[in-house]
């Protein structure tokens, strides 16, 4: 197993991923129908960084870094994670996310933002949680479910540096 940047290159092996995450229409808000051309954009172009997670050469895990904001707010980053459904619950995403926070901390990240995780993802949910992520906004009926209907979208954050100590 490693997790690697990612180059433009891997897109072909990458694609299978994000069109089916995209076309379930369950917990990004991608269009269903999403194209080759706008998810090499989302994925690879806006992004600062893609990595992958590959295991016997084959990728069955992917993610980008990119600053959440501009300006005043361009400390904290956002990141995205998909993983092959043939490859769910094998701590894949775990993997990632905690490979993202060191690369964060890299790039001079103070915190980390996943700004609309829909709140029926609740493998995901609990994850983020687990990993030290706290809900701090909650977006009423913002998530169209494609069989749940309309369903919450929810902000989680990690501040990534160490507080100071107090003496």
């Amino acid at each position: 197993m490693s997790i690697r940047e990612a180059s433009k290159d891997d897109f072909e092996r990458v694609w299978p991923i994000i069109r089916e995450v995209a076309a379930a229409g369950e917990t990004y808000g991608f269009p269903r129908d999403l194209d080759p051309a706008r998810a090499m954009a989302l994925w690879f172009d806006e992004p600062r960084q893609t990595f992958v997670y590959e295991e016997r050469g084959r990728i069955l895990g992917t993610y980008y870094i990119k600053s959440n904001q501009e300006g005043p707010g361009a400390h904290v980053c956002n990141c995205g994670y998909m993983v092959a459904p043939q490859a769910r619950g094998r701590g894949i995403a775990t993997a990632m996310c905690l490979h993202s926070q060191q690369i964060a901390r890299a790039l001079g990240y103070k915190g980390m933002q996943f700004n609309f995780v829909a709140s029926t993802n609740e493998v995901a949910v609990r994850l983020w949680s687990k990993l030290g992520f706290a809900i701090v906004g909650r977006l009423p009926k913002a998530f169209h479910h494609p069989t749940k209907g309309y369903v919450d979208a929810l902000v989680m954050y990690k501040w990534l540096e160490p507080e100071a100590s107090v003496t």
